[in-house]
């Protein structure tokens, strides 16, 4: 039982982990926009108001 409850425990933090990351990488993408467009996680970006051309 407590190998369960340690397995939700680390998956639990690996996706909070991953959360804070991404929160983290939109404030430094939003304090620095000299570095580029902030990329989302659906595969577009935000460089022509939401609407990019895909190659």
């Amino acid at each position: 039982m407590v190998k369960v409850l340690l397995a939700c425990l680390i998956i639990f933090l690996v996706l909070a982990a991953w959360v804070l990351v991404e929160h983290l990488y939109a404030a430094f993408a939003t304090r620095h926009p000299e570095l580029g467009p902030f990329r989302r996680n659906d595969g577009s970006c935000s460089c022509c108001s939401g609407s990019c051309e895909r190659r």
